[in-house]
């Protein structure tokens, strides 16, 4: 039996707790194969015998003041070719994602997207199965819990 997809605006609110981020605005973006996220830096670091990346996070839009440190374990590293056709090799991380009432594991690479207009792509492999967009929409979704449900469910996932 197929799921019923949600169907989404052109851009969402989105909560990736584990990574302590408020909430952000995400561009659903269905051009773009994987999701990507907003690292200002990024640093990798051992832990435990396993690679890790620190990497800044500015989560407001068109603000670059606020910056939040962010830990998380390595998954892959990949070849990206942006919109413009310039490739980069990017860290991977996996972390636990919220939008709306969906809510899963993705997959994120990690780039500077300071100058861009959203910290967050949300990209078809994350979509598939899962949502229909309607481009002429935006934050159909609404603002996907409250900031003080961070912390609640740091500690649920932990």
């Amino acid at each position: 039996m197929k799921q019923s997809l949600v169907t989404v605006g052109w851009r969402e609110w989105v909560l990736l707790p584990e990574l302590g981020l408020p909430r952000i605005k995400a561009k659903v973006d269905t051009g773009a194969k994987t999701s990507c996220l907003h690292a200002s830096y990024v640093t990798p670091f051992k832990k435990d015998d396993d690679l890790w990346v620190r990497f800044g996070m500015h989560p407001n839009q068109d603000e670059t003041e606020t910056l939040i440190q962010c830990e998380a374990k390595v998954f892959d590293q990949r070849s990206v070719t942006d919109s413009g056709g310039h490739s980069e090799i990017r860290f991977v991380i996996s972390t636990h994602f919220i939008m709306g009432e969906l809510e899963f594991p993705i997959e994120l690479t990690l780039t500077n997207r300071d100058n861009m207009r959203y910290r967050m792509l949300l990209g078809r492999r994350a979509m598939d199965n899962r949502v229909v967009v309607n481009p002429s929409e935006s934050y159909v979704l609404g603002k996907s819990q409250d900031d003080n449900s961070i912390q609640k469910k740091q500690e649920i996932l932990k």
